[in-house]
This record gives C-alpha cells, sequence and structure tokens, in this order.
C-alpha cells in the first residue's frame, strides 16, 4: 500500500490542475477543525478542492506542501482504516522538511473508509495541518461527525451550479450586469430558459441533449448503487427505483409515504412503510431530494402532515420524466427552492385555514430575516394573479 500511496502523491503533484468556474463559495479554514465539504456526486466538490489548491498555491503555499488523495480511486480499493497512518509515513518520509510547517491534507470521499474519523480527529489533535475533506452522504454533517470529531469540523455544502455560476461558465456575464436594457433581458431570459432545462451539474453543460440526459440518467444509478444500495445493504431495489421516479414526476409536490404504500401494494410489490421511511431518508442523505415540512408551531402537525419533496437539479428532472411541454413553474419552483438553499435559508409551506397555501416561508439560519415567497411562472391571467396574491395576503395575516 506504501508504493501505491507514494505514486498517488506523485501524480497529483506531477499534474496540471484544470481551469475552473470559481464557485460561490469559500473554506473557512480555521485552525484546529476540518473543513467538510459535502453534496451531491458529480456536483463539484473535488473541482472546489482544486479552485482551494490554486488559491493556496497562488498565495505562495508550495504544492509538495499540499496532498491530495481521492479514496474512490480503484487503486485504493483495498484501503482500511489500518493503513492510514501510511499516508503520513510516506508523505513525511517524502518531505521531511515539510514535518514543523502547515501542510493542507485534501480527502476527497473519505467516508469510504470504516472509522476515517478516528484518523482525522488524530491528525487534528497531533498534526500541525489543515485537513480538508469531501463526501457525498449527508451523514458526514450528521451523527457520524458529531460523535466523532465532536465539534471540530465547519461544513461547506456544495450544489450543482447556480443560475449566476452557470452564466460564469458560459461566459455570458461575468460579474452582475449594472443595467438591464433590452439586450441584457434577452440574453438572461433565454440563459434562464437554458439552465432550467441543462441544470447546474458542471460535466454536462456544454454538451448535446441526448448524451446529457444519459449522463445525468447515470448520476442516478450511481448515487443509487454506492450512496444507498451498497451502503445501507438495500434489498428491495425495484421500490427504491419506483419511488425516486414517483418523487421525480412530483417533485415540489406533498409526499405521503401512506399513498405510495397504497400504490405499491396494487401493483402486487412488496414493501413495508418503515423501509419506504429508511429510503426516503437515504436519498435525501445522499443529496438526491429535500424535504420542505408544512409549517406549524405544532410538533405533532409537522410530523402528521406530509413534506413536500424536491429534486436538487431541473436537469436531472428532466433526464428522468417524460414532459409533453415544459412545466416551467414546476421547474422554476425548484430553482427557487434551490436558490433559496444555497443562501442559506430554511424553508416551509404554509397552508391556512381557509385553504389558501404559500410556496415558502422562510428563515435564514444566520441572520434570522424571514419571506414568504410565492412562485408562479406565469401571471398575465389576471384570476392568477390574484389567486397568488390572495394566499400570500391569507397567510401573512
Amino acid at each position: 500500500m506504501k508504493n501505491i500511496i507514494s505514486q498517488l502523491i506523485d501524480d497529483f503533484h506531477e499534474r496540471k490542475l484544470p481551469d475552473l468556474v470559481t464557485r460561490n463559495k469559500e473554506f473557512y479554514e480555521v485552525k484546529g477543525k476540518a473543513d467538510v465539504v459535502i453534496g451531491m456526486r458529480r456536483a463539484g466538490k473535488t473541482w472546489f478542492c482544486y479552485q482551494k489548491i490554486k488559491d493556496l498555491m497562488f498565495s505562495g503555499i508550495k504544492k509538495e506542501e499540499i496532498l491530495y488523495l481521492n479514496f474512490e480511486d480503484d487503486r485504493l480499493l483495498e484501503f482500511s482504516v489500518n493503513y492510514f497512518q501510511e499516508i503520513l509515513d510516506v508523505y513525511f518520509g517524502k518531505y521531511p522538511e515539510h514535518r514543523n510547517a502547515r501542510c493542507y491534507f485534501f480527502f476527497d470521499e473519505i467516508q469510504r473508509i470504516d472509522q476515517w474519523e478516528m484518523f482525522i480527529r488524530r491528525l487534528l489533535d497531533t498534526e500541525n495541518l489543515q485537513i480538508f475533506i469531501t463526501g457525498s452522504s449527508s451523514k458526514l454533517l450528521g451523527s457520524e461527525i458529531a460523535t466523532s470529531l465532536r465539534g471540530r469540523s465547519l461544513p461547506i455544502e456544495i450544489f450543482p451550479f447556480s443560475f449566476e455560476e452557470f452564466l460564469k461558465f458560459h461566459g455570458l456575464f461575468p460579474d452582475r450586469p449594472k443595467t438591464f436594457g433590452a439586450n441584457t433581458a434577452s440574453l438572461l431570459r433565454k440563459a434562464a430558459k437554458d439552465y432550467l432545462e441543462v441544470g447546474g451539474f458542471p460535466e454536462v453543460q456544454k454538451l448535446d441533449r441526448d448524451l446529457r440526459i444519459e449522463i445525468l440518467q447515470g448520476y442516478i444509478d450511481s448515487v443509487l448503487l454506492k450512496d444507498i444500495i451498497e451502503r445501507h445493504r438495500v434489498s428491495n431495489v425495484l421500490v427504491l427505483k419506483h419511488l425516486v421516479r414517483h418523487i421525480m414526476n412530483s417533485s415540489g409536490g406533498q409526499f405521503s409515504v401512506n399513498k405510495f404504500f397504497n400504490t405499491m401494494k396494487s401493483m402486487s410489490i412488496k414493501c413495508t412503510k418503515n423501509s419506504l421511511y429508511e429510503y426516503l431518508d437515504h436519498l435525501t442523505d445522499a443529496f438526491l431530494f429535500y424535504k420542505v415540512p408544512i409549517h406549524s408551531r405544532s410538533e405533532k402537525s409537522r410530523l402528521i402532515n406530509p413534506a413536500k419533496i424536491y429534486t436538487i437539479d431541473t436537469g436531472l428532472l428532466n433526464a428522468m420524466t417524460f414532459r409533453n411541454s415544459y412545466n416551467y413553474g414546476q421547474l422554476l419552483e425548484s430553482m427557487v427552492f434551490m436558490h433559496l438553499r444555497r443562501g442559506g435559508y430554511e424553508a416551509e409551506y404554509v397552508n391556512t385555514k381557509d385553504g389558501r397555501e404559500v410556496d415558502f416561508f422562510t428563515r435564514h439560519r444566520i441572520s434570522g430575516e424571514t419571506q414568504l415567497i410565492q412562485v408562479c411562472w406565469e401571471m398575465s391571467n389576471k384570476k392568477t394573479f390574484e389567486r397568488e396574491l390572495r394566499g400570500l395576503n391569507s397567510v401573512m395575516d
């Protein structure tokens, strides 16, 4: 294993880093804490690490003072917790002069290795290192981190491109436009429709439609296989796939486990309600879906009423669902939710006693700022506009 680790270190130090679109996120880099980059597969976590490595090198840090290992490299398939010490032995064997210097270690998809947390905690306690970790499971943010790193981590959630990053990638607006004349407005309208269709996954941005759909469908297969079926030993794969398709076809709608269970029962497909709850948790852990609960002061009400479920990316929705014509309202609502999520807002939906609804009641996690947001693609019809406005007024009252 030492020879393999040595080769991987040399490969990284010899390899030229790719050109990047700068993401609207930054690492915290607090001494004694590990930066944990989380998010769905292929959302750009590795390239976000490359962005940080480039920033470090630009600031004068030598590339040899940086270590990067991807634990999904096929050469590390036999890697286990017993080999972690060999990483230190090999690296400092190559660069003994760095023993007393500040070094920067990047561990990509480290959650694949059992008991990785113990190694990271030891590094934080005993070495002069800044640690950066990536992973495709929100368990890195939850119980595993809380119990093992004991407050020694800072999570950074990476999403597919935002609309602003999408514009940068395609060279349309490197900075936010200062004016919104006819030319700018028409470019933005066209870009917004393209963004709703293509989505924000970096790899598929410049591909033709058929290849893009094939690759995005492959992302779903990869999430299901590696983050759910293999990790959680799920045996009822048929029900899991039905569940994914059902949620995507009604993305942004309320999802009831009981109703879906009855649907499976009517199709003579065996499953239990408990397994459906577990599968839904696994899918949200893998960042494929996000739950939006009902707004209520009663915890019982929040548990009884079904949550709305949103898909992480509109491109995935288009790749996984059949549409005679694009349902821009549904896509826009998903896009708005993800914009809120990127901005650090927690969202709930609101129902009033008189049967009116507002799509999002949001609260910023840090500032506490609140907003009510109604999403509608087309409001030229007077009745539609009045209906949406009545919903907002009713909820505000």
